[in-house]
């Protein structure tokens, strides 16, 4: 078993591109189900039944799995059996009868527009720092980017003639992604009057957000920074950059986006990782019913 496992882990490194961090992931994952499965008396993987995996699920369960970890494993433990099944290394594949039901997932939490409004207006304009805060948070919003992409973006990833930038994402994928004229509109403004005065030709490169010492924001920075202005606009809910990304979604699928749309913009190359947030949109749907139909409540 742990020679197949190694196969599949390089298989992921090597041909799917995928993170040191995320292959780590998926060999502790895999390693925990091989133990358990060796610890039931199975040896070998074509051994494996339904009824195991989902064994091993309530096992994670009754140890206090968190919905997340229960969605990573439940995504380990299906790659590496279609793998195998794939292959032909064993003759059924257990996976395809893992019910996802089980494994529930925790809804995002999303800003409204107005709570959105109130964060971007506590960033002074009229500063260097301040214009430089009020051009992320709206490229953040506009374009619904991980954090981590957004401290990656370089100057010349910026094609605002043709209205889109280009994400590097996970894995190194690359993407296009749509931006709105609001974000154009103060990116503009901080390239123009305060990343000059934030450069420094040794470290600033062709980063596109910088911090006070010419290097790249880091995630820490993004961090307190959007912290201050959510306490300062008194927003109650605990707000971090991945929030923006969640209303992002949110408030696409509100306005009648198609779901593979959403899904390309945000980079996301499983759809169903997509569709959690047609949940929050039939969570608005119901709410709007009980606020306005006349036998709602």
């Amino acid at each position: 078993m742990e020679g197949l496992l190694e196969e599949y882990l390089a298989l992921l490194k090597l041909e799917k591109n995928l993170s040191e961090n995320t292959v780590e992931s998926y060999k502790c994952d895999l390693n925990r189900l091989i133990s358990f499965l060796e610890s039931a008396g199975i040896g070998d993987l074509d051994e494996v039944v339904a009824g195991n995996l989902n064994d091993f699920f309530s096992v994670l369960k009754d140890n206090g799995l968190t919905t997340t970890s229960a969605a990573r494993y439940l995504s380990s433990v299906r790659g590496f059996f279609n793998y195998l099944s794939d292959n032909d290394y064993i003759k059924n594949n257990p996976a395809e009868k893992l019910a996802s039901s089980k494994i529930s997932r925790k809804l995002p939490d999303v800003l409204s527009l107005e709570d959105i409004d109130k964060i971007f207006a506590e960033a002074d304009t009229e500063s260097t720092l301040g214009l430089r805060d009020r051009a992320f948070l709206e490229l953040l919003y506009s374009c619904g980017l991980r954090v981590s992409e957004l401290l990656n973006i370089k100057v010349n990833d910026l094609f605002f003639n043709d209205e889109i930038i280009r994400v590097t994402g996970k894995g190194n994928k690359m993407r296009i992604v749509p931006v709105g004229s609001s974000a154009i509109h103060w990116v503009t403004a901080y390239l123009k009057f305060s990343r000059p005065q934030l450069q420094k030709k040794i470290h600033s490169g062709n980063i596109l957000f910088l911090n006070k010492k010419g290097k790249a924001l880091s995630r820490m920075g993004i961090w307190k920074i959007l912290k201050k202005y959510a306490d300062d606009a008194g927003i109650e809910k605990r707000v971090h950059p991945h929030i923006f990304r969640h209303s992002f979604a949110t408030h696409l699928l509100e306005g009648g986006a198609d779901l593979r749309a959403v899904q390309e913009m945000l980079g996301h190359s499983d759809i169903s990782t997509t569709q959690i947030y047609t949940h929050i949109d039939r969570e608005y749907i119901k709410q709007v019913h009980r606020d306005f139909h006349p036998l709602g409540k």
